[in-house]
């Protein structure tokens, strides 16, 4: 039998498509591959979602908008001076995407109008912050993604 240029490029060809399909089905099946990129109740975030544009809505319609940043402590969150701090009520969720083991959620306990998220909790990367807060029997939401 003659090898020649034709079947050595078929050969090749199959090898690498093996290599692709072998590197395809280990990172889908293999469990120190996982990415959680979704939330586990997605549907059922998903019937409460006109709840949430309505307290979004809330949010944006403030004098003042939710600011952070990045300090040496941790994350600084600085609610509307409008706001009287005691009457804020909720939580903060962080969610990893790429990691579902580092999401954490806080509860909302002011200093001032300010809310420390200690350095200690995150990890470099980026992060999805969620702020639900009840002021005054209304409902607030406020998302935002943040590279820490």
């Amino acid at each position: 039998m003659k090898w020649n240029w034709g079947k050595s490029l078929v050969v090749g060809m199959l090898a690498f498509m093996s290599f692709i399909m072998y590197f395809v089905i280990t990172m889908s099946t293999d469990k120190k591959y996982k990415h959680d990129l979704v939330t586990e109740e997605y549907y059922a975030k998903e019937m409460a979602y006109q709840t949430e544009i309505d307290a979004e809505t809330n949010t944006y319609n403030l004098k003042e908008r939710i600011e952070n940043r990045k300090t040496q402590e941790g994350w600084l969150i600085t609610f509307p001076k409008e706001l009287e701090t005691s009457k804020i009520k909720g939580r903060v969720f962080l969610y990893r995407p790429s990691n579902q083991k580092l999401d954490f959620d806080l509860p909302i306990v002011l200093s001032g109008s300010n809310l420390l998220v200690p350095d200690n909790k995150m990890v470099g990367g980026r992060w999805n912050i969620t702020i639900e807060f009840k002021y005054n029997e209304e409902n607030y939401l406020y998302k935002k993604s943040i590279i820490y």
